[in-house]
């Protein structure tokens, strides 16, 4: 089969504009997400990194555990103390 020169045959042309048509989408698409990202960023409350709260100081032999335990349970609901730091502070409670 001789060979052609000059313009590209019907299937050159179609695979060229399938991967400038790929191309193309691909770029569109990661540009739309760096925008989302960047308003999703922007709208977002930019809140400082607040100090983690003290441990609660040591309690009398008296005191009610169970309110010590549910006043824990509600720091930790509410995001204030880690995983760790509520297991730490049951623990000291308990007095295991």
């Amino acid at each position: 089969m001789p060979q052609r020169f000059g313009r590209p045959g019907l299937l050159g042309t179609i695979a060229r504009t399938a991967v400038i048509s790929g191309t193309a989408t691909a770029v569109s698409n990661r540009v739309e997400r760096r925008g989302m990202q960047r308003q999703t960023a922007a709208q977002a409350p930019q809140m400082p990194a607040a100090p983690p709260p003290p441990p609660p100081a040591a309690a009398p032999a008296g005191t009610d555990r169970v309110g010590q335990l549910t006043q824990l349970a509600d720091l930790k609901a509410q995001g204030l103390l880690t995983d760790e730091e509520f297991a730490a502070e049951k623990a000291r409670i308990l007095g295991s």
